[in-house]
């Protein structure tokens, strides 16, 4: 039974006899479960915890606290054989509202589903065994330990042991020199951004530290005021090949306007665009032609639009023009053409300008995709999310982490939402 409707109905519903199951999002078991704590007569039932009138932390009937903290005596929902978390990352955040209410939701057993079980840092998984009870409320084990629940307590099923037949996927990085115009845009855009950071003194956020890596990742791209590009010049000889042999491939950039800059230079490819600025009606029309065009040897995809929810295992090569934060979203773009389906190999080109900024941020990432690999051992890996923290973004141009006066601590979205421009 899904519990949706409006208030009354889903109340009814949360209480219903007859239900074995019930399915719902996260944001309706947090908003309901207020609503019904705000409505409850016991008197326990006062104090603020970051949810409202939700819970009072203080001892159950024996002097010690339940649920991380939570007193489960007090739910509103009646108590479940099973709790299920999907996307179980949600919960990430041990202090967060939506962390609090899964963990004071009663229950007898619980279990987590997730392909991401850390986004940033390995502390992050204190949340998800605190919820499923394999770790006392507030514990702190460090990468060891966590490794060694993580054998216990964690079936992973990875692409690589479940479809073993699948033909390969092959990474390459292309590391491309900056054009003479490039170089000087970069060198001066750098220098001077960093002087006007150290300037700023202690009122440096991660948030002027990130505009600068994302300018000089633009200029990485083309030079704005020339035009010039390396990495264009190499995709057109990638693609002479390609195309040549009927080939299809697919180019993944942040940027819609790095695909619309890169589609008026790619025409002779028979390129076709897809990203957030198309509209919904035209996008399957746009699909369709690339599948069955056979002139149609490039399709341009934004990362917001393209990572998720395609099967495009007909294009049999993968270009990531410019990286993505985080490597999990990477790997989902490139699962739009590597996965079940897919008659041949899958190579896969990373661009990567020397002696900048993404050289930098793909050192990072492999770094943290090592601490993956420490804490839930080997394995494809496909699903990691890994974001750089605010901490590794100031280090990027050895500049020292200042006070948290911007609020933020990683630097872009774990996942893309809308396309930037």
């Amino acid at each position: 039974t899904t519990v949706e409707g409006d208030g009354p109905r889903r109340k009814m519903i949360w209480q219903m006899p007859g239900a074995q199951v019930l399915l719902c999002n996260y944001e309706v078991v947090v908003r309901d479960f207020q609503t019904m704590l705000e409505h409850c007569d016991n008197p326990q039932v006062t104090s603020r915890d970051g949810l409202g009138r939700i819970v009072k932390r203080t001892g159950d009937r024996n002097g010690s606290e339940s649920n991380g903290g939570v007193a489960s005596l007090d739910s509103p929902l009646p108590k479940f054989d099973l709790v299920v978390l999907d996307e179980a990352q949600r919960i990430k955040n041990r202090d967060s509202v939506t962390s609090k209410t899964a963990r004071a939701i009663p229950r007898k057993r619980s279990l987590c589903l997730t392909g991401t079980p850390i986004e940033n840092r390995a502390e992050e998984m204190y949340s998800l065994f605190e919820f499923m009870g394999v770790i006392p409320p507030h514990a702190t084990p460090d990468v060891r330990q966590l490794s060694k629940l993580s054998e216990v307590h964690i079936l992973r099923r990875t692409k690589d042991l479940v479809m073993k037949d699948m033909p390969p996927r092959l990474d390459r990085d292309e590391i491309i020199e900056l054009s003479p115009a490039q170089q000087h845009a970069y060198r001066t855009a750098e220098k001077d951004g960093v002087i006007q950071l150290n300037e700023m003194g202690d009122s440096i956020t991660v948030q002027h530290v990130f505009e600068l890596v994302m300018r000089l990742k633009q200029i990485a791209n083309y030079d704005p005021l020339t035009g010039e590009s390396a990495k264009l010049d190499r995709l057109v000889a990638d693609m002479e090949e390609i195309s040549a042999s009927g080939g299809k491939a697919i180019l993944f950039s942040q940027w819609t306007r790095t695909i619309d800059w890169l589609a008026e230079r790619t025409t002779q490819f028979g390129r076709l665009v897809y990203h957030g600025g198309v509209p919904t009606k035209k996008r399957e029309p746009i699909l369709d032609q690339f599948k069955h065009d056979p002139n149609a040897h490039l399709l341009l995809m934004s990362y917001g639009t393209g990572a998720v929810g395609l099967n495009l295992q007909f294009a049999g090569y993968v270009f990531l023009y410019d990286r993505w934060w985080n490597p999990a979203v990477e790997d989902q773009a490139i699962n739009r053409a590597h996965r079940i389906g897919c008659k041949s190999q899958v190579i896969v080109s990373k661009f990567i300008c020397k002696d900048t900024i993404e050289e930098r941020i793909d050192l990072v990432l492999r770094q943290k995709r090592e601490l993956f690999r420490r804490v839930l051992g080997e394995g494809d890996n496909e699903n990691e999310s890994l974001s750089l923290s605010a901490g590794e973004i100031f280090g990027l141009f050895d500049l020292k982490k200042r006070t948290s006066k911007g609020g933020t601590t990683s630097i872009g979205p774990s996942q893309p939402g809308q396309d930037a421009a």
